[in-house]
């Protein structure tokens, strides 16, 4: 369709003679591509939120010795499965240390692959948190707390202390946050901590950190990695668990399995470990599309009833614009015209009130409590959302003009002129 100049004056003096009719299309626009801006700029703001709070606080790669794998025995590895062997059923499980052999060496192999960020080595353990006449089970983790830091960027989820302070203190400990609130301890108490086994030993909480995950504030505490390995009563190089995190998230599965083809321990990648959470990911992001693509719809729906109501009221200017020699492509042209000016008026307009909901929302106080870590509500003001917003409000009323302006082209001024 070729627009002529002559076109162009007729649909801009149509428009400017009917403002109000000319207003409420341009305004149907603006309101569509406004909200549609604004509620998909929200929900992936809080999805992306979610994420990344989950993807923060997960290393990309667990290795841990799995002692629930089923093992060949002795008698197997030496004279194969071919063998006949008396075989006791039911037998009362073993004694097996969980620690992984040689992770020392491992961790400084993986250290030196350039596709590793950082790598922590652990030794970690179920005990009982005793202050008081309160006493709580948890998780302690020894670590080198600076190591750790790579991975988790502790160092921001600290909320009293530092975490130079745990290397400085032999029996120091970082607790969570949830974890002291129940304890109710603060910086500088000391806590008795149990093993199992029936080891004690007397930490002094130097720092309390806030990761927003429930699971972790609430029953995990870090302490320096020979003070667990004394309580346990295991040697230095006794480590239950080597945390990794890669470059590249998304290579977490492929680089777990080799990782566990060359050294036989249990590598777990961060999908596998969190397959729950990332199904309600998933879910969650259809129900964005299905909401926006509503709202868009919607808009649609509005806009082809405001163009088709104006075309209506157009039949007489129509009329006599084929009376005077004007074909019918001429007149589907002079309404195409009007419809992508509206388009991309309204949705201008829908671009700048969807941008400012969204700034005006991104800087209202939200607080995330023990939940999430933010003081603001989060929003994703993507450019993209921006594009297609106004590719939308263009096209939807493009389209809504066409049907009924291929309509009103064909019919006969003459019954229109005699009413």
């Amino acid at each position: 369709m070729i627009v002529s100049r002559l076109t162009l004056r007729i649909a801009r003096t149509q428009l400017l003679a009917k403002k109000k009719q000319t207003t409420i299309a341009a305004l149907g626009v603006t309101f569509g591509i406004a909200m549609f801006i604004f509620m998909i700029s929200v929900m992936t703001g809080v999805n992306a939120l979610l994420e990344d709070t989950m993807l923060m606080n997960t290393p990309h790669i667990r290795l841990y010795n799995d002692v629930t794998a089923v093992r060949p025995s002795l008698l197997e590895e030496t004279y194969g499965n071919d063998t006949i062997w008396p075989v006791v059923r039911h037998q009362r499980p073993k004694q097996t240390k969980r620690n992984i052999k040689g992770a020392t060496m491992i961790v400084s192999d993986l250290r030196s692959d350039p596709a590793v960020i950082g790598v922590s080595a652990q030794v970690t353990s179920q005990v009982f948190y005793n202050y008081g006449p309160v006493q709580l089970n948890g998780v302690i983790a020894g670590v080198d707390i600076l190591e750790e830091d790579k991975l988790f960027n502790l160092r921001t989820k600290m909320k009293y202390g530092r975490l130079e302070d745990l290397p400085a203190n032999r029996d120091g400990l970082i607790m969570g946050i949830g974890l002291a609130r129940k304890l109710n301890v603060n910086p500088g108490d000391r806590v008795t901590v149990s093993t199992p086994g029936g080891s004690l030993q007397s930490f002094k909480v130097v720092g309390i950190f806030k990761t927003a995950v429930g699971a972790v504030d609430d029953q995990k505490s870090y302490a320096n990695a020979e003070s667990v390995q004394k309580i346990l009563e295991e040697d230095s190089r006794y480590f239950t668990e080597i945390q990794v995190k890669l470059r590249d998230v998304n290579a977490a599965n492929a680089y777990g399995k080799a990782v566990f083809n060359q050294y036989g321990y249990k590598a777990e990648d961060w999908e596998t470990a969190n397959a729950t959470i990332l199904q309600s990911f998933v879910i969650r992001n259809v129900m964005t599309v299905i909401v926006a693509g509503t709202l868009l719809v919607v808009a649609g729906f509005g806009i082809y009833n405001i163009m088709n109501m104006t075309i209506y009221n157009k039949m007489r200017d129509i009329a006599i614009l084929k009376a005077t020699g004007f074909a019918g492509s001429d007149v589907r042209g002079i309404f195409m015209t009007q419809a992508i000016i509206i388009g991309l008026l309204g949705g201008s307009l829908g671009l700048i009130f969807g941008y400012i909901f969204s700034y005006l929302t991104s800087k209202a106080p939200f607080d995330g409590g023990d939940v999430l870590s933010i003081d603001t509500f989060p929003v994703n003001m993507d450019y993209r959302f921006y594009i297609m917003g106004i590719l939308f409000g263009v096209v939807t009323t493009a389209l809504a003009a066409y049907f009924p302006s291929r309509k009103a082209s064909k019919i006969d001024p003459v019954n229109i002129l005699r009413g």
